[in-house]
């Protein structure tokens, strides 16, 4: 979140987005990674993710939306030599990658205290 956070400031918008949706991905694979699940491609990260904590009522169905669109931003900051990243786009960027961060770290930090 701090590199996200630090491009973004700079003016770095395509490095903000990938830095942001990697912050993302690495939350949620953390939250598999308690149930000792481990996935090497990104769809499978995401899939998993959905299946075993959105469809059960764990996180809300719009984070769901708000991670493909992060991953869909990510892709094409990344690899789209043609994509215009918007101030507004790194900043929506931001906003949901802290979001998805902060409930997984309240999620994991409840879950861990049963432990």
């Amino acid at each position: 979140m701090d590199a996200a956070r630090l491009s973004f400031e700079s003016g770095h918008y395509r490095a903000s987005n990938n830095r942001a949706y990697y912050a993302i991905f690495r939350a949620i694979s953390a939250c598999l990674a308690l149930r000792f699940k481990a996935y090497k491609q990104h769809a499978q990260v995401i899939g998993n993710f959905n299946r075993d904590f959105v469809h059960t009522g764990i996180f809300p169905k719009e984070i769901s939306k708000k991670i493909n669109r992060a991953q869909e931003i990510r892709h094409a900051s990344d690899y789209d030599d043609f994509y215009i990243v918007s101030v507004e786009d790194a900043k929506e960027q931001l906003e949901t990658a802290q979001e998805v961060v902060n409930m997984v770290v309240e999620y994991l930090e409840a879950e861990t205290a049963r432990l």
